[in-house]
């Protein structure tokens, strides 16, 4: 029986556009995701470089953008929080049939963006109709890494089978699975997590 949900965040409450960064960077030229973007990437996520760090560095990568333009490029990803998603989520916290985990890879830039699109008020909703809030570049983890689920089971003494894990990236739903975890590879465009009651195992 599914006690506990741990819920992602992009292409599960707002929607994402994956390949709108990647078009906009080739704008300033940069064709290619190098083995050192990736890992510049991840640890902007895990948080262990600021966000001017962070700028500073793709800047010199991609040499004919700016900090301004660059920042724009990189939340280009982020789409719309549609209402009837937040109200979803307020209908479970209410019923309080299940505790309610956000856990999200994410980074300061993005995370500013989305309270200004969506407003504070909105944003305030949607935190606190979680038990607990986790962003990967507040924790220096990010997933698909066991230590990063571990961590959220131990802190709130989470039994994996009574745990279902909702995410679109199926890389991470399998780092799960591998504790234990019951999981949902939610489908994006083809579900949606307003479904949620059809993927109870």
């Amino acid at each position: 029986m599914i006690k506990n949900l741990i819920l992602d965040f992009g292409d599960i409450f707002i929607n994402l556009d994956k390949t709108a960064t990647p078009r906009e960077m080739e704008k300033f030229g940069l064709t290619d995701i190098t083995p050192d973007l990736d890992s510049l990437f991840k640890e902007y996520e895990k948080g262990t470089i600021s966000s001017s760090t962070f700028l500073t560095k793709l800047e010199k990568q991609v040499p004919n953008a700016n900090k301004e333009t660059l920042t724009q490029a990189w939340n280009a990803i982020l789409l719309d929080f549609p209402k009837y998603r937040l109200e979803f989520l307020e209908g479970l916290a209410t019923e309080k049939k299940y505790r309610l985990f956000l856990l999200s890879n994410t980074n300061e830039i993005h995370i500013d963006f989305v309270k200004r699109s969506m407003g504070m008020e909105k944003y305030h909703r949607f935190k606190s109709a979680f038990e607990h809030f986790y962003l990967s570049y507040e924790m220096g983890m990010r997933k698909p890494d066991a230590e990063i689920f571990e961590f959220v089971l131990e802190q709130h003494q989470l039994v994996p089978a009574e745990t279902l894990f909702v995410d679109d990236t199926k890389e991470n739903t399998d780092a799960a699975t591998t504790l234990g975890i019951q999981v949902w590879n939610l489908l994006v465009g083809k579900e949606d997590i307003t479904n949620l009651n059809t993927h109870l195992p």
